[in-house]
C-alpha cells in the first residue's frame, strides 16, 4: 500500500470518527434541549426551578452579589464582543491561524442569533423579583448559551494548540468551571430559571459541535483549492 493511499485511508477514518462523535453529541444535545423545552411549555419544571433558586443561594451565600455580578458580566454581550474582537486581532497577527478570524465571529454571532430565535419561539417571561435588572425573554438563557459557545470555542483552541498536556487540561478545567459558574450566577440573581440555564448550555454546546466541524471542512476545501496538497491539518501552538 503506497503512502498516498495510507494517508487517504487515515484521513477517511479520522473524518468518520469525527463525524460520528459530532453527530452523537449533537443529537443528544438537541433531544435534551427539546425535552427541557417541552417541560417548560407544559409548565412541569416549576418545582425544580424553585428548588434551584434556593440551592443557588445556599451554595453561593446570601451576600455574594458583588462577585456574582462580576462573573455574570463575563458572558454579557458587551464583554463577549470585546473579547471576540481581541481574539480576532490576536489570530490575525499569527499567519497560520488567520482562519480563526472567521471562526470566532461565526461562533459568537451565530450563538447570539440562535438564542434570540429560540427565545421568540418559546416566549417565556423572566422570573419575578430579580435581584438585578434584566430585559427580554427568559428561555433559553442567553448568558449560558453564549458562554458555552464562546468559552467552549476557547476550550477547543486550547486542546488544538496548547503546548503541553498540563496547560491544556488546566485551562480546560478553568474554562469549564467558568461556564458552569456563569450559569449558576444567572439562577442566583433570579434573572433566569435553572431550566433556562440548562437549555442555554445545551444550545451553546450543540451550536459549537455543529459550527466547528463545518467551518473546519470549509477551511480544508478552500485551502486545498488554493494550494492543492497543503498540510491544512497541521497544528501549531497559539
Amino acid at each position: 500500500m503506497n503512502t498516498y493511499l495510507r494517508r487517504l485511508l487515515a484521513s477517511l477514518a479520522l473524518f468518520a470518527a469525527e463525524f460520528t462523535l459530532t453527530l452523537a453529541v449533537g443529537l443528544v444535545g438537541i433531544v435534551a434541549f427539546l425535552v427541557i423545552g417541552r417541560e417548560v411549555l407544559d409548565q412541569d419544571v416549576a418545582s425544580f426551578d424553585a428548588w434551584a433558586f434556593d440551592w443557588a443561594h445556599r451554595v453561593l451565600g446570601e451576600n455574594a452579589q458583588g462577585w456574582v455580578r462580576a462573573v455574570t458580566f463575563l458572558a454579557s454581550r458587551n464583554f463577549i464582543t470585546v473579547a471576540a474582537l481581541a481574539l480576532i486581532a490576536y489570530v490575525l497577527r499569527r499567519r497560520r491561524h488567520r482562519w480563526y478570524s472567521l471562526v470566532v465571529p461565526v461562533v459568537a454571532l451565530g450563538s447570539i442569533t440562535l438564542n434570540l430565535v429560540l427565545k421568540s419561539v418559546y416566549n417565556r417571561p423572566r422570573p419575578l423579583l430579580p435581584l438585578v435588572s434584566a430585559s427580554g425573554l427568559s428561555f433559553p438563557s442567553g448568558h449560558a448559551m453564549i458562554s458555552a459557545s464562546f468559552y467552549g470555542l476557547l476550550i477547543y483552541l486550547v486542546h488544538t494548540h496548547a503546548r503541553t498536556t498540563a496547560l491544556r487540561w488546566t485551562l480546560t478545567l478553568l474554562l469549564t468551571a467558568l461556564i458552569l459558574l456563569i450559569g449558576l450566577t444567572r439562577v442566583y440573581l433570579r434573572v433566569h430559571y435553572a431550566s433556562d440555564v440548562l437549555a442555554g448550555l445545551l444550545g451553546g454546546l450543540v451550536w459549537l459541535v455543529i459550527a466547528i466541524p463545518l467551518l473546519n471542512r470549509i477551511e480544508i476545501a478552500v485551502r486545498n483549492r488554493v494550494k492543492p496538497g497543503a498540510q491544512v491539518l497541521e497544528k501549531q501552538p497559539l
